[in-house]
């Protein structure tokens, strides 16, 4: 299995930044793509943030220009950073991974628990 554990969620004023960072453990022989996503309440979950293994990033229009995602391959890390918060932004953000283990001879999508974002007007 692989296990996704986060940080840097929190309470932020808007205009404020959040940096989240997500660290992916266990049985890991290769991860493919890694995301942030979100989800407020009565909305359904969306993709905030992509990147690839090769560094490809793609954002939600509402995103771009704001936030910025990024990786350390080498901790099997995805961070990222949030500036310019707005109340919209508020969310219960889940990071995710597709990953191959030593087990599964496939990827897989595994999932974290999710940080709650707050951003107050």
């Amino acid at each position: 299995q692989v296990q996704l554990v986060e940080s840097g969620g929190g309470l932020v004023q808007a205009g404020g930044s959040l940096r989240l960072s997500c660290a992916a453990s266990g049985s890991i022989f290769s991860i493919n793509a890694m995301g942030w996503y979100r989800q407020a309440p009565g909305k359904q979950r969306e993709s905030v943030a992509v990147i690839s293994s090769q560094g490809t990033t793609n954002y939600a229009d509402s995103e771009k220009g704001r936030f910025t995602i990024s990786r350390d391959n080498a901790k099997n890390t995805v961070y990222l950073q949030m500036n310019s918060l707005k109340p919209e932004d508020t969310a219960v953000y889940y990071c995710n991974a597709v990953a191959k283990t030593y087990f599964h001879g496939t990827f897989n999508v595994y999932w974290g628990q999710g940080t709650q974002v707050t951003v107050s007007s």
